[in-house]
């Protein structure tokens, strides 16, 4: 099994028609990653804190339909975190957020995951806003020592975070507990660090998305793989990245030699697909097959 921590959340996301119209899809990184494991075929479980409005409800159903594990998701009140997109001419999106108060910030430190948990993927949001930050933190380490592979997509969101140099302390702090650190340019470029360095700090390996360009992995060993990004129309690049995230997972999480050309080229496959349909749609595996 996969566990899956983190927010999940309503994009409003811009639509042709009416002019400054949005539309409410189902989102968050750590969602859209559970969400897209499930569709991929993987036994996954989301662990998270969702709100018992509507919205609430609609995320959960989300997650059911794609055969995602809730028993680790509790429920509060609170209303659900909105976030507000802006899209760019060639599709990528940028966030403002409605985070006060909300229900996904205040999770709580599980017990214990399940026996059968192999792996644990964790980022944005719920890795900057406390409480929920320190008890997602603590899962990390904890599960980590357990000899769990650990997945951390830091997904930078700039608006939500206060202060820079204290969050970027804290991302390195995290890194000796981190199998896989996966992240894009983008947020290398605003993190200020050197993969080299991160490296050294602990993961075995560090995946960068690459837009256009592809990904990239480099390897603890020394070893680096390229994998080409698929020519498609792109609808948006909402989810994309968390889509790289699910697939890396379902190659990785089973263990054993790594076939990093292979595994990489399945993640640029299916983030393609994300890419050609509005708002985080990632691909069911029967379409990675056909």
């Amino acid at each position: 099994m996969i566990v899956v921590g983190g927010e999940a959340l309503i994009d409003l996301v811009p639509v042709a028609a009416p002019p400054g119209a949005l539309l409410p899809r189902p989102g968050g990184g750590p969602y859209n990653t559970a969400l897209a494991l499930g569709r991929l075929g993987a036994e996954v479980a989301f662990c998270s804190r969702v709100s018992e409005d509507g919205f609430g409800e609609t995320l959960l159903a989300g997650l059911r339909a794609a055969g995602v594990d809730l028993s680790l998701v509790r429920r509060g009140p609170e209303p659900t975190t909105l976030a507000v997109a802006s899209l760019a001419p060639d599709g990528s999106a940028a966030y403002s957020f409605y985070v006060e108060g909300t229900a996904d910030r205040l999770f709580a430190l599980p017990p214990a995951l399940p026996s059968r948990a192999r792996a644990l993927a964790l980022g944005t949001c719920s890795l900057v806003l406390e409480p929920g930050a320190s008890a997602y933190e603590e899962l990390l380490r904890r599960e980590s020592g357990r000899g769990l592979l650990t997945l951390l997509d830091p997904n930078i969101r700039p608006a939500l975070i206060a202060d820079p140099a204290a969050y970027r302390a804290r991302f390195r702090s995290w890194l000796p507990y981190v199998s896989v650190l996966k992240l894009s340019e983008e947020d290398a470029a605003w993190l200020g660090g050197r993969v080299d360095d991160w490296l050294a700090a602990g993961p075995r390996a560090v995946v960068l998305t690459r837009g256009a360009a592809g990904l990239t992995v480099r390897t603890r060993e020394g070893g680096e793989h390229t994998a080409a990004a698929r020519p498609v129309t792109v609808a948006d690049t909402i989810g994309a990245g968390d889509t790289v995230n699910a697939a890396l997972l379902h190659r990785l999480a089973g263990g054993g030699p790594v076939d990093w050309p292979s595994t990489l080229a399945y993640a640029a496959r299916a983030a393609a697909l994300t890419c050609t349909r509005p708002g985080a749609e990632p691909p069911f595996a029967t379409e990675l097959t056909a």
